[in-house]
């Protein structure tokens, strides 16, 4: 039952998916309970190291330069302002530090010597360290392990067909090269997406489907929950139901069972009931902090509480994998390229996303 497999269908994941939820539930906890300790909860940090002013036009994200929110974009934050935070974060009860920046890419230079330096700070004070920053070629990879990088994010966001009706700047194709890159060192792969955009079951069966055939499949999978955000061109989304979570974490569970399932985006919008019934499906993971980049997330206190209430323990740091060593940049082996690879721009057009882009432009 919890063998590992690599040879999904879209078939297999809606017969799961679509189980009668007692079935569903009681198939993902026993699969969870073979791979992982059940009381056990990784909590992570998101942290925001440089804010809005993206190129980019993904129809979710208040962080894109040409729509219109209420986002104060910031420059990059100092290697000192991380390192606090990240302490903050520590004492808090996190393991994990997942660093952000709105970049389409990264490219070779100050910024990312700096992110470099950021990833040595904060690895050496036995935490995990994680990042997400765009595309990435396989020689920045090699930069960010070398560094002590524990796992990078790209996110698949959603199936390859809807994803083409959320982002046209650039192309599904790219955030699998990227995921390869990583794949080519020793960091570890946190990939998941989104639900709640407008998509169909279907296309939330094709994304599980497109994770869980990577080979080997990414040891973090964050479950997004869309958060509306005015301005954005999916600001008129319904919220999606506590039952649509639980089914989405539940099937990921079972395709992925030694993967982490991270509850993320959205968790504003659960009960602690609802919450409860995710981590019972094989939720194994959280966000905590007052905000996941720009978008509102429960309070650290009130998650404590409520791992009190059920009788959760935090996850210790390095549990999954042992804890990167970090070489200082004088004795890199891999120096900069000055590479600028040339990233897939799609030709469509997103009409609900260029709406956006010219009420932005009144508006500005």
């Amino acid at each position: 039952m919890s063998e590992m497999k690599h040879n999904w269908t879209k078939e297999d994941v809606l017969a799961i998916y679509n189980k009668p939820l007692m079935d569903l539930l009681f198939d993902a906890a026993t699969i969870h309970r073979v791979h992982h300790d059940p009381n056990t909860v990784q909590v992570s940090t998101l942290l925001s190291i440089k804010t809005g002013g993206c190129p980019e036009d993904c129809g979710y994200c208040p962080q894109a330069a040409r729509y219109h929110t209420d986002i104060e974009g910031n420059d990059l934050m100092t290697v000192q302002q991380v390192k606090a935070q990240a302490l903050r974060a520590k004492s808090s009860g996190s393991s994990r530090v997942c660093m952000g920046a709105a970049w389409r890419n990264v490219k070779d230079g100050e910024e990312f010597d700096q992110v470099l330096e950021m990833v040595r700070t904060i690895n050496k004070l036995e935490m995990e360290v994680c990042c997400t920053l765009g595309m990435i070629t396989e020689n920045q990879a090699q930069r960010l392990s070398e560094a002590g990088l524990y796992a990078y994010n790209h996110n698949l966001d959603s199936s390859e067909e809807y994803y083409k009706k959320v982002i046209s700047t650039r192309g599904y194709e790219d955030r699998l090269a990227t995921i390869d890159n990583v794949r080519k060192t020793n960091v570890t792969v946190c990939s998941g997406g989104i639900i709640g955009m407008g998509e169909n079951i279907e296309d939330r069966a094709g994304m599980l489907v497109a994770l869980a055939t990577l080979n080997p499949q990414p040891e973090s999978v964050p479950i997004n929950a869309l958060v509306a955000v005015e301005g954005t061109p999916l600001e008129d989304q319904i919220p999606v139901s506590i039952w649509d979570m639980v089914r989405m974490v539940a099937t990921a569970r079972i395709v992925m069972p030694e993967t982490q399932v991270r509850l993320s985006a959205g968790r504003t919008e659960m009960s602690r009931e609802g919450q409860a019934m995710c981590f019972f499906a094989g939720a194994n993971s959280i966000f905590a902090g007052d905000k996941l980049l720009t978008t509102p997330n429960p309070d650290v206190g009130e998650d404590m509480e409520m791992f009190k209430l059920l009788g959760l323990n935090p996850q210790k740091p390095f549990v999954k994998k042992m804890q990167p060593e970090s070489v200082e940049a004088s004795k890199s082996q891999y120096q900069t390229l000055g590479e600028k690879p040339k990233w897939t721009r799609p030709k469509h057009k997103i009409e609900r996303n260029e709406e956006s882009k010219q009420k932005a432009k009144i508006l500005k």
